[in-house]
């Protein structure tokens, strides 16, 4: 099986997902993927839920907060900036507050409090998630592509949907016993119907956002997981692990991609011996690599004689990739 015969076979895979370690290549591969995908025809986003993201540098523009940017026909990029997203987020409860309680203004302990919230180190991450929610259900592409935050953050966000619908599912429960409790005390007491309850209401919002995002990760039907790995020791003990902790939130894997390889026709060439030693060393871990992950490996991707930056570049990444003539 090829990367291209994956997308060939599972049209239906419209969610795109490259994990891995930080500094593997992840954010290249979402690009270039992004630009296979966009030169068959698909519109295509690609947006990026690391806050140190880093597709403005590979498309050479500056699309950091900018929303969805047009980066050629069919394919269109994002980068989310979450501060501007916990401003929106302190606004928002800041307006639920009035309107709930029908006060004129915050009370000052309570606005302390909405700051201090905001500074708090998850906000970041969650506010990120949540605008994946909007992109996500607004809808509008063919294909999305995810550049991932490092796998420790990645299963983060995996875990945080799962304790997230958890606990709001009990509040909401707890919620609507209280609901059916108002409504039968309503009628004993022959007062008017009673107002929707807001609280109840807005648990029930988040939950279902929630769960739109939680499932997308683990549909096997919609969703394409790829683990990026590279011929060291070290990245494929640790690209193991972090495939059966991934495996246990029902992360649907289709595959490893090996990136970084030495060109094999430097090999017979005069070359020093650091590199030969390299090419030693690599080939041994290649053959790692294929004893563990065997037929789950769909493409051997070669080290870049430069940054892959610019569309001339990710042109070339994609080829490599997906097995197309550069």
């Amino acid at each position: 099986m090829s990367l291209t015969k994956i997308f060939e076979q599972f049209p239906d895979r419209r969610y795109i997902m490259f994990g891995g370690k930080g500094g593997l290549g992840k954010t290249t591969f979402s690009a270039a993927a992004a630009y296979y995908l966009a030169k068959q025809g698909k519109k295509v986003l690609v947006f990026s839920v690391d806050p140190q993201a880093s597709l403005s540098d590979i498309f050479k523009r500056n699309i950091f907060g900018q929303g969805p940017t047009e980066i050629m026909p069919n394919l269109y990029a994002q980068e989310i900036d979450a501060d501007h997203r916990i401003k929106e987020y302190q606004q928002e409860i800041r307006q639920k507050i009035l309107d709930m309680y029908g006060m004129d203004q915050i009370p000052e302990e309570i606005e302390s409090y909405i700051q201090a919230a905001a500074a708090e180190p998850a906000m970041e991450e969650s506010a990120i998630f949540d605008e994946v929610v909007d992109i996500v259900v607004k809808g509008g592409y063919d294909y999305y592509i995810y550049d991932l935050v490092p796998l420790g953050h990645a299963l983060y966000y995996l875990s945080m949907a799962s304790v997230y619908d958890a606990w709001i599912g009990k509040i909401t429960g707890l919620r609507q016993q209280m609901h059916e409790y108002d409504q039968v005390a309503a009628v004993m007491r022959r007062d008017k119907e009673l107002d929707e309850d807001a609280i109840l209401n807005e648990l029930l919002y988040i939950k279902d956002r929630i769960n739109k995002s939680s499932s997308i990760l683990t549909d096997k039907q919609k969703t394409a997981f790829f683990f990026v790995v590279t011929p060291e020791e070290m990245i494929i003990q640790d690209t193991q692990k972090a495939a059966e902790l991934f495996a246990k939130f029902d992360v649907p894997l289709s595959g490893y991609i090996v990136n970084r390889v030495l060109p094999a026709e430097l090999k017979n060439q005069h070359i020093p011996e650091y590199l030969k030693n390299r090419f030693v060393m690599q080939e041994k871990y290649l053959q790692v690599i294929q004893g563990t992950f065997g037929n789950q490996v769909l493409s051997y991707v070669p080290e870049m004689e430069r940054d892959v930056t610019g569309l001339a570049m990710i042109e070339k990444m994609a080829a490599a990739m997906f097995g197309q003539p550069a």
